[in-house]
């Protein structure tokens, strides 16, 4: 459910006063992770890395408040259901998108990871979630980067976690993973604390 809220009786009033009004609101940090552990879970449990690394942001992401405010339009909204967004290459070489409803369940979140993004690959349609907060995703797989840093538009201030390919050393795997968020909906200190915890439900998966 998305219900709209008095930004100036929600924790984020002085950020609203401060950077709505801001010609460039984004902000992104960098971390490398490693992957090592998502690899190795990948390969044991015959998962996509991808959708495994999906359900971790949601996973993290879930533990920290701030995710479940937006700013809109000039206006604040506060939702209950997280959804990760995947850009997929469909049949025809185009792209499309879809959003993938968050759920704790991990065999779950699995299986509608695949229907949906096999279903926008064939038909070449994209599908989403209304009133649901959305976290995109971008996976540039092609080659190794450092950073990405996304463009802005106003008509999507969704946060946005981005990488490229991961990079294999002997005993480590690590991805350098960039985490573009609204400056209004959180602070650099609440998305810092995104990227402690999605490192942490990496290192625990099983």
């Amino acid at each position: 459910m998305k219900t709209e809220i008095n930004p100036q009786e929600s924790p984020r009033a002085e950020a609203f006063s401060l950077w709505m009004s801001s010609p460039m609101p984004m902000v992104t940090l960098v971390k490398t992770m490693d992957v090592s552990r998502l690899l190795k879970v990948s390969r044991k449990m015959g998962m996509k890395f991808t959708a495994l690394l999906c359900w971790c942001i949601g996973k993290a992401a879930s533990r920290v408040e701030e995710f479940y405010t937006l700013p809109e339009n000039g206006k604040m909204f506060r939702y209950d259901r997280l959804a990760i967004n995947v850009i997929v290459e469909n049949r025809k070489g185009g792209l499309n998108s879809c959003d993938i409803p968050f759920s704790d369940d991990l065999q779950r979140f699995n299986r509608d990871y695949l229907d949906l993004t096999t279903r926008a690959a064939n038909d070449c349609e994209s599908s989403t979630l209304d009133d649901w907060m959305i976290i995109g995703t971008s996976a540039m797989t092609q080659t190794e980067l450092d950073c990405i840093v996304n463009q802005y538009t106003d008509q999507f201030c969704n946060p946005m976690v981005m990488w490229g390919k991961y990079r294999k050393k002997w005993f480590k795997t690590t991805l350098p993973i960039s985490f573009q968020f609204h400056h209004v909906q959180m602070d650099g200190g609440h998305a810092a604390c995104f990227l402690e915890e999605l490192q942490k439900e990496i290192l625990l998966l099983c």
